[in-house]
């Protein structure tokens, strides 16, 4: 009897330890500093980065570190990933551009977004801000259109990179409003901001955490949102939709990825942990100042939502006839 009981807990306590020593080895950290790639400079990718990063490490015990490497409408940034080891220490704070618009709007890719990345989270989401130096005397959106079209070669207009929603809204605004204005691509949205309060470029689409401090002290004018609602803390700016150009909208994001090849494990801890991160009541108050939508999304959810973004602004670039400059 005595040792039918020590069968019997035996043959209990080997599934449980199995289970346990799976888990354990199943709960990847990393081994050494991890490199954090944003593929432009001063912009709210960097920001989030770096709200981000200081949390992964307490969370992992590793540094985080943020290196901006800005270019080719984001295309160096996302290949320096691509090319690194799948091993979970690089890491590529990705948007619209390298994702999802260059692809159409660049003859040649050094990569394939959906082969050659993997996805671990789609981390926000923004509408964008019309946004204009108060200098033009631009009062709206009618009176911004009237302007370009009466002197196309006065105006020109910036954008945070090459292939950026913020290049592609306004080009698409261009289109549905059939005026003409020359475009300005900056490395992020500091400069491009920098050379609009400067006068040096008159318009811009802009997400609110890159505008707000200047709207602020009256040294750039909204005009409109490209959103389907009015952002809640400037009820009084309309959205493009309610100033004439029906149905039009455009949304910014940002997402997490690693090199293709990353082994599972390490994308469900990096998930699960930014996740856990972008939902904490410090990090989700400071994103939802910047006008953010938390989305923290499951990998499956932002590979098939790069693979949307890629056919929506694929459309936009060929109907528009966008080309990278």
């Amino acid at each position: 009897m005595k040792f039918v009981n020590k069968v019997s807990w035996a043959a209990l306590l080997v599934p449980a330890m199995m289970l346990s020593f799976s888990a354990q080895a199943q709960e990847w950290t990393p081994t050494k500093p991890v490199r954090i790639i944003v593929p432009i400079t001063g912009s709210t990718n960097d920001v989030l980065a770096r709200l981000l990063a200081p949390k992964l490490q307490e969370a992992l015990g590793q540094p985080f570190l943020v290196e901006n490497k800005p270019g080719a409408g984001g295309n160096i940034g996302a290949y320096e990933v691509v090319r690194s080891a799948p091993d979970g220490h690089t890491l590529l704070v990705g948007y619209n551009g390298p994702l999802a618009i260059n692809v159409t709007l660049f003859d040649k890719m050094p990569y394939d977004p959906l082969k050659d990345l993997t996805p671990i989270t789609l981390a926000v989401k923004a509408a964008q801000y019309l946004v204009v130096n108060p200098a033009t005397g631009i009062e709206d959106v009618k009176d911004f259109i009237a302007k370009a079209k009466a002197n196309p070669n006065k105006y020109s207009y910036g954008s945070v990179a090459l292939g950026s929603a913020s290049h592609l809204t306004m080009e698409m605004m261009k289109s549905a409003a059939g005026f003409q204005m020359t475009h300005i691509p900056y490395r992020g949205g500091g400069p491009a901001v920098t050379d609009l309060v400067a006068g040096n470029i008159q318009a811009g689409f802009f997400v609110p955490g890159n505008v707000q401090g200047f709207v602020k002290d009256g040294r750039l004018k909204l005009i409109a949102t490209t959103g389907q609602v009015r952002f809640p803390t400037t009820p009084n700016i309309p959205t493009l939709s309610e100033s004439g150009l029906k149905d039009f909208e455009a949304t910014s994001w940002i997402g997490l990825l690693a090199p293709a090849g990353t082994p599972a494990n390490i994308i469900d801890r990096y998930n699960r942990e930014m996740v856990k991160i972008l939902k904490s009541p410090e990090i989700s108050k400071r994103l939802q100042e910047m006008e953010f939508e938390i989305v923290a999304s499951s990998p499956k959810q932002f590979g098939d939502w790069i693979g949307s973004e890629i056919k929506r602004w694929g459309k936009v670039i060929k109907d528009t006839g966008a080309k990278a400059e």
